[in-house]
């Protein structure tokens, strides 16, 4: 499959929005080599989140990286962007190139083990650019990722191989929630990046 050319990739979602799932486009040892250095490289944090007003602080690691010191609120905690890698940018021209859209900022996600994902939620922040691309690339162990439209409950799940890209866009945060759901089947961690537009 030629994976440049964006009119072979299907929508898997059935209405209200559009993914498209371009696979793995990177090779095996390609994944395995970034997915060291992410370990590696990037100012792993636990993340914090603000619920029912107690302050949370997860297992799951995260990290922001952008063009500009970019601030970035989520859960009621604020966060600051560190600039970009080497490794990110060039994965960043990789999904540019592969999807024909723009970013100027990455939210990283380390997940240890399967125990560690996340709840259902859009990603509707006033920074993000209104319906714009978000692009999820993975390394690391496989993991199920799933979708529930807000109003009629219906479920949408794929596997998201290593090396793997998927990208949400169109009206997909307006009518659809998204998770990573817990799983004691996976014993490895996984790296998730997104790529996104703030806009200031």
């Amino acid at each position: 499959m030629d994976l440049f050319n964006t009119d072979l990739i299907s929508n898997i979602l059935p209405f209200d929005g559009e993914v498209n799932y371009y696979g793995t486009v990177l090779s095996i040892k390609e994944a395995q080599e970034y997915y060291q250095k992410l370990l590696e490289n990037i100012q792993w944090k636990n993340d914090k989140a603000i619920i029912f007003g107690n302050l949370i602080i997860t297992k799951r690691k995260v990290a922001w990286y952008a063009e500009k010191p970019f601030e970035y609120t989520y859960s009621k905690t604020t966060k600051l962007a560190l600039p970009w890698t080497k490794e990110l940018l060039e994965l960043k021209n990789l999904v540019e190139k592969t999807t024909n859209e723009t970013y100027n900022s990455c939210l990283l996600n380390l997940y240890h083990d399967g125990s560690e994902g996340m709840a259902w939620h859009s990603d509707g922040e006033k920074d993000l650019k209104k319906n714009g691309a978000i692009s999820s690339l993975s390394f690391g162990a496989e993991r199920k990722f799933s979708f529930k439209h807000k109003e009629n409950k219906q479920t949408i799940s794929i596997v998201l191989e290593k090396g793997s890209l998927l990208v949400m866009k169109g009206e997909t945060q307006t009518h659809w929630l998204h998770r990573l759901p817990p799983t004691k089947k996976v014993k490895t961690p996984r790296i998730n990046l997104t790529f996104r537009t703030i806009e200031k």
